[in-house]
């Protein structure tokens, strides 16, 4: 396929519909009320919802992207997505776990080209510098459209023991590429207890991401063998959208949705399924704790747009190192 028609084929998916947990004590000291970390500014002007979109925007045309958001918090996001371009905007009733947040939106972009090429972006992490970021999701769509029967991960290599990522143990090189590596997936490992992510360190596991670059059609076939009870509602809908009844219908949905988790409920059992792709040279952080979101901004020299007062713990770094093996403290950003 050649470049232009890929990119035409290119979808995005971006997750915006997390309820708040662990940040939410930090935020409401902060703002005097609950709010979703990805819908908040933590450095600069921009939240991390805007910041995800934007990115997405660079590798497909704004009309194709989807975005998830909670119901709760729609006037939150939907004030933050004013003067941006023309896209599909979910409002979920309830949080249905992430195989739901995936595969509603799914459901939308297969109805418009079912062969089409996705890109899932999880709204809550922290990357840079962008530039290098996005050339990691442009090889993992290359990887896609090259390994059309796989899901490709990116994976970036660990910094410290972490218990709250998922873990991917690389299989044997996929192609012979010197710039990056493509890898097939020994074994994904998500939720592991502390001997089990030892173990997956020293074995050379690299941490998930989540971001997921896969064909349409792939995904379909994945959710039929996992996700069963889910699929027969999705293909109802599918037939409803566009109808008055679409939005009813989506509701209804909603009301006994059962929960799957898509790392958990789905990458785990099918690691035969997977390609990984390393990202390099890009600090990333799944900002899930206030310590988390502090250590980043410390490590690139940045003021939080929090008063350091929120923190229930001290502002103190975690010690790491940067992928090129040396200290990445006065790495600089543009919010």
């Amino acid at each position: 396929m050649d470049a232009a028609r890929a990119s035409s084929r290119l979808w995005s998916i971006v997750l915006a519909g997390g309820e708040e947990t662990r940040v939410g004590s930090l935020i409401r000291s902060w703002l005097g009320r609950p709010k979703p970390k990805q819908y908040c500014a933590f450095v600069g002007t921009r939240s991390l919802l805007q910041h995800t979109l934007d990115r997405a925007a660079k590798l497909s045309p704004w009309e194709h992207i989807v975005t998830v958001i909670s119901r709760e918090y729609a006037h939150d996001a939907r004030c933050q997505l004013e003067g941006r371009g023309s896209f599909k905007i979910l409002a979920q009733p309830a949080s249905c776990k992430t195989a739901a947040a995936i595969y509603i939106p799914l459901t939308y972009i297969r109805t418009q080209d079912s062969q089409a090429t996705v890109v899932i972006y999880p709204s809550d992490h922290f990357v840079y510098p962008e530039s290098r970021f996005l050339n990691s999701v442009q090889r993992a769509i290359w990887t896609a459209e090259w390994l059309p029967d796989r899901v490709v991960l990116l994976g970036v290599s660990p910094e410290h023991l972490e218990l709250d990522y998922g873990w991917i143990t690389p299989g044997e090189k996929l192609d012979g590429s010197t710039n990056y590596q493509i890898m097939a997936v020994r074994s994904f490992l998500e939720n592991p207890t502390a001997a089990q992510a030892d173990a997956a360190l020293a074995a050379g596991a690299l941490w998930n991401t989540f971001v997921v670059v896969a064909k349409v059609d792939v995904l379909w076939e994945l959710g039929w063998e996992h996700f069963l009870p889910m699929m027969f509602r999705l293909e109802r809908l599918g037939q409803q959208i566009g109808t008055p009844q679409e939005s009813a219908i989506l509701d209804d949905i909603y009301r006994d949705l059962p929960a799957y988790g898509f790392s958990s409920d789905l990458l785990q059992h099918v690691p035969e399924r997977i390609a990984v792709v390393e990202m390099t040279g890009v600090l990333w952080s799944d900002w899930g704790k206030p310590e988390r979101i502090a250590n980043t901004l410390r490590r690139i020299g940045r003021q939080p747009a929090f008063p350091l007062t929120c923190l229930s713990r001290p502002y103190v770094p975690i010690p790491l190192v940067g992928s090129d093996g040396g200290a990445t403290a006065n790495i600089q950003m543009n919010a």
